[in-house]
């Protein structure tokens, strides 16, 4: 049987949710279900296994780029991808007893949330210090939540650090398997602040962590007898691709900050977007 075409407003679409997410370290992703759903018409279970399968790949791509450079822990990586590789299933099986339209609102809900979350942290002091990959100290991480490491960098798996990172590893699962989200907004801060580690590692970790838990949620879909399209699918992934490498060039190029603040404005106009859209449909 011939594989389908891809619609190219699917490979636009997909184009402008990897530039997003080379830009953000996985954060765009978000953009990918209302597009889905309000450009291209894919129903919305279906826009989340997409935009799923589209994560996962595209962050695998990132990841391997990121690991060349030296930027992504594969250790920290795993455990924190573990607790949400089991999550994500169980995130899918609650989002097919929800209806479509209270699915979008929430949806759309998570949205502000996030917008509200990077428009805070871009206008933070503290946030617009420079990407670094130092670690904390014991006795840096003893006066606050994170983990610690050694003088060599590799994680010290204490009980409370494995607690830390497997809790904030199992909200991005569950995020994940419901909206189809990379999580990359959840992760690269749950990194810095709980596993001591430098932005840029962190984009790089985190990556690798979507590819993972991005994978568990596809998995999850067909559990569930979910039907994601093929030429749908073949066109995001031939846009994001390419645009994901775009992006992370150019992300090294422009101010964080800035960029935070225009991708919380994007979120904000999408958010309330989505729910007029809703609303007014009921």
């Amino acid at each position: 049987m011939p594989i389908p075409l891809p619609p190219w407003q699917a490979v636009a679409a997909g184009g402008v949710a990897g530039l997003s997410m080379g830009l953000t370290g996985g954060g765009g992703a978000i953009f990918a279900v209302p597009m889905l759903v309000y450009w291209l018409g894919v129903d919305p279970r279906s826009a989340v296994g997409v935009s799923l399968v589209t994560v996962a790949t595209t962050a695998i791509v990132g990841a391997f780029e990121r690991a060349r450079l030296g930027q992504v822990d594969l250790r920290t990586g795993l455990l924190f991808a573990a607790a949400g590789m089991l999550a994500a299933p169980v995130g899918s099986l609650v989002g097919g007893a929800i209806p479509e339209p209270a699915l979008l609102v929430a949806f759309a809900v998570l949205m502000l949330t996030v917008a509200h979350l990077m428009w805070h942290k871009a206008s933070v002091p503290a946030m617009r210090l420079a990407p670094s990959d130092t670690f904390a100290t014991t006795a840096e991480a003893n006066r606050g939540p994170t983990c610690a490491r050694d003088p060599e960098g590799r994680l010290r798996l204490t009980t409370r650090c494995g607690v830390l990172l497997s809790a904030v590893g199992l909200v991005v699962g569950l995020l994940s398997g419901l909206f189809g989200v990379g999580g990359g907004f959840l992760i690269v801060p749950g990194l810095v602040t709980f596993a001591s580690m430098g932005l840029t590692r962190a984009v790089g970790t985190s990556l690798l962590v979507m590819a993972l838990v991005g994978t568990a949620g596809v998995a999850g879909q067909l559990a569930e007898g979910r039907v994601i399209p093929l030429d749908v699918t073949l066109g995001f992934l031939a846009g994001s691709i390419p645009a994901l490498f775009a992006g992370s060039i150019l992300g090294r190029r422009l101010p964080g900050p800035v960029l935070a603040k225009v991708f919380a404005v994007a979120m904000l106009g999408v958010g309330l977007f989505v729910i007029a859209r809703t609303l007014l449909a009921d």
